[in-house]
């Protein structure tokens, strides 16, 4: 686990880029209603449980307005290559304001540890804790299928991962991850 890493601020794995600069931009319709998510990898860290951290900042947005701001905190771990997650500070929105702070963890507060958020090494059935905040944070997630195609309006995709999300924080969540 952390422990046994040497962590870097950059680097990569197949499925996880922590490059500065880099960023994707996800768009859709879910129940009528546009949402948005840009992912962007800062030319900033941050010291996390005692360890630099790289800052990528996620936007949430639904129906162009803004409702999560997240600066989340990685680091790749140089023997495995798997990027280990280490807390998020969340802003949440209404109508332009911040409401709260919902969702916020950092490891080696509160009894948060880090979690992994893309293994190194890529296993069908495996599962592996994201995020270990009681109380907060508590997702996990499985590789499902290695070798999934996916169309999008980008283009085609194969040999896609997908991975499944639930946490025992909402014990009917289930989430799928492409």
């Amino acid at each position: 686990f952390a422990e046994d890493c040497d962590f870097s601020t950059t680097g990569s794995n197949r499925f996880f880029i922590l490059e500065p600069g880099w960023r994707l931009v996800f768009s859709g319709v879910d129940q009528g209603q546009d949402f948005g998510l840009t992912v962007t990898v800062q030319n900033k860290t941050k010291v996390v449980d005692g360890v630099e951290k790289r800052v990528v900042v996620e936007r949430h947005t639904e129906n162009g307005e803004v409702i999560e701001i997240s600066r989340n905190y990685f680091a790749l771990c140089e023997q495995t290559g798997s990027v280990f997650f280490y807390g998020e500070d969340v802003d949440n929105y209404v109508d332009g304001e911040i409401v709260n702070h919902n969702g916020s963890w950092l490891a080696g507060e509160n009894g948060a540890k880090a979690g992994i958020i893309m293994p190194g090494t890529v296993l069908l059935g495996s599962k592996y804790q994201q995020e270990t905040a009681p109380g907060a944070a508590m997702d996990r997630g499985q590789i499902v299928n290695m070798n999934k195609k996916v169309v999008t309006p980008a283009g085609t995709f194969e040999n896609v991962l997908k991975i499944k999300e639930t946490t025992p924080l909402e014990p009917t969540a289930l989430d799928f991850k492409y």
